[in-house]
């Protein structure tokens, strides 16, 4: 639990030094999140577009694998549960280590 809060609070302290620059999280760049942001909202919830796809086929899957049980998540408006959801919907395998 305590290395959770740890990469938690990493997470946060280097989103705080990026400043301006465009987030990425796990090989996903701003414009690959916005696409999927649709899709992983707890309120109607759409099918993934081709863009959301395309990003997710060059994310690092295993690595969004692991803020499943984050709350990191929920501050950026997306749903753990509906994220991990979008990669058979895009038809892509996905890791053992979910």
């Amino acid at each position: 639990m305590a290395a959770g809060k740890f990469v938690v609070l990493m997470v946060m302290v280097a989103l705080m030094v990026e400043g301006s620059r465009a987030m990425t999280l796990c090989d996903m760049n701003d414009e690959g999140l916005e696409a999927c942001k649709p899709s992983v909202r707890q309120l109607n919830p759409v099918d993934p577009s081709p863009e959301c796809c395309k990003a997710l086929k060059g994310a690092d899957l295993p690595c969004l694998c692991s803020y499943k049980n984050s709350v990191w998540l929920g501050t950026l408006g997306i749903d753990p549960k509906l994220a991990l959801d979008l990669p058979p919907k895009c038809k892509l395998q996905m890791p053992s280590v979910c």
